[in-house]
């Protein structure tokens, strides 16, 4: 599911800053971006994270960075072979200014930003980090959570909305079979003219085209996935990928219901514009249970 968290620590003259992002994503799909230095805690991180989340592609930054007095570092080297050239340069001149620390301070080299922690303090960022990583993955569920109920709600929606129209075309199926055993009747007379008709051949023959273009079986399937999956989303965890291949299920029977369409009268097209709604909620479903770990 979407989502976006950070957390903030500041301590021992050190301050952490990590951002974590989720996308939707089939799989658990896992991006780092480390500062120099805390690459061996990255088997670390990765294990928090496969622990707390199933899903999704997760983008993570640790943003590293010294603060106070810390923050500045001074090459004594450099200032002091600047200073001694300097000195010289007064004797041999006879320049009696004194040089301006301040100016000294600006040339090259002398200032830097803070190096990369020593390793000795790895195992203390370590702590750190991990103590983020567990604020912002806190953080992540409580937004991950709100949007999820309102995501339940939609898709409580839509298996209602994919109910009532298996409804309605159960109500046109049995509406429609007489009338497609009419048009059979009316069929085979045009075909064979004046030779009359056999009661009980024609009889078979409406029988075996009203199996063909039965669709209570499918129906009857389609409810009971729609059962299943509410019943999946409102008790288990971890129930994004069965409900994907659940959703293929009902695809399956969503298709069957439009191959065995009876007939173009009224009826017939009324199936078939109701089986393409189903076919569209489905697919609207499987798009948002992406959201679902």
């Amino acid at each position: 599911m979407t989502g976006f968290a950070q957390a903030r620590a500041e301590q021992n003259g050190w301050a952490l800053r990590l951002t974590l992002r989720t996308v939707n994503h089939r799989f658990l799909d896992i991006h780092l971006r480390l500062p120099e230095g805390f690459e061996p805690l990255e088997p670390r991180i990765r294990q928090r994270l496969r622990e707390r989340l199933r899903r999704g592609h997760v983008d993570m930054a640790v943003h590293f960075e010294a603060v106070g007095s810390a923050a500045v570092q001074v090459n004594r080297d450099v200032a002091a072979a600047y200073l001694k050239t300097a000195a010289d340069l007064r004797r041999e001149f006879g320049v009696k200014t004194e040089p301006d620390l301040a100016a000294i301070l600006r040339l090259p080299g002398v200032i830097g930003a803070t190096a990369a922690p020593l390793a000795e303090d790895m195992e203390r960022l370590g702590e750190q980090v991990v103590s983020c990583l567990d604020e912002a993955l806190a953080n992540l569920d409580r937004m991950r959570q709100s949007e999820g109920r309102v995501l339940a709600e939609e898709l409580v929606g839509r298996l209602e909305k994919i109910t009532s129209l298996a409804n309605e075309i159960e109500v046109l199926a049995e509406r429609a079979r007489p009338a497609y055993a009419r048009r059979l009747e009316a069929r085979l007379k045009e075909l064979l003219g004046d030779t009359p008709l056999d009661p009980a051949r024609l009889a078979m023959e409406a029988a075996m085209a009203a199996e063909r273009s039965d669709v209570s079986e499918e129906l009857a399937r389609l409810r009971s996935h729609v059962l299943h999956f509410g019943e999946m989303l409102a008790a288990e965890n971890d129930v994004g990928k069965k409900l994907d291949f659940l959703l293929q299920e009902m695809q399956r029977e969503a298709n069957t219901l439009l191959a065995k369409t009876p007939g173009n009268d009224a009826d017939g097209m009324a199936i078939t514009r109701l089986a393409l709604e189903v076919k569209s909620e489905i697919e609207k479903l499987r798009e948002q249970v992406q959201n679902i770990e």
